[in-house]
C-alpha cells in the first residue's frame, strides 16, 4: 500500500484538540487496509516526527433519517478507520499552519 493512501485526513474535534495539547496524541482518518506499521511509517515520513504508539479503531456505519417536505429521507453514513497516534516526548505536529 502506498504511503499516500494510508493517511486520508486529520480529524479535528474538541476532544482531539484536548488530547493534542495534553498528551501529544493526534487522530487521523486512515485507509481500511492500513495497519499500524504502515500508519507509523506514514506519519513519521509526512510530518518528520517520532511516533511512540499507534491505536486503531474502526468506526461503524450509522443509519441517518431526516424529515423534509418530501417526507422522510433515509440514508447511511459510511464506516471508516481512524488511528490515534501518540508522539514521542518533545515532538508535535502543527496541523493549523496551512
Amino acid at each position: 500500500m502506498k504511503l499516500a493512501d494510508v493517511l486520508v485526513r486529520p480529524i479535528i474535534t474538541e476532544k482531539v484538540n484536548t488530547q493534542m495539547e495534553r498528551n501529544s496524541r493526534y487522530t487521523f482518518e486512515v485507509g481500511h487496509a492500513a495497519n499500524k506499521l504502515e500508519i507509523k511509517k506514514a506519519v513519521e515520513e509526512f510530518y518528520g516526527v517520532k511516533v511512540a504508539e499507534v491505536n486503531t479503531v474502526v468506526v461503524p456505519a450509522k443509519n441517518k433519517t431526516r424529515y423534509t417536505k418530501a417526507g422522510f429521507l433515509s440514508g447511511r453514513k459510511p464506516s471508516y478507520k481512524k488511528a490515534i497516534v501518540t508522539l514521542a516526548e518533545g515532538d508535535s505536529i502543527d496541523l493549523f499552519s496551512m
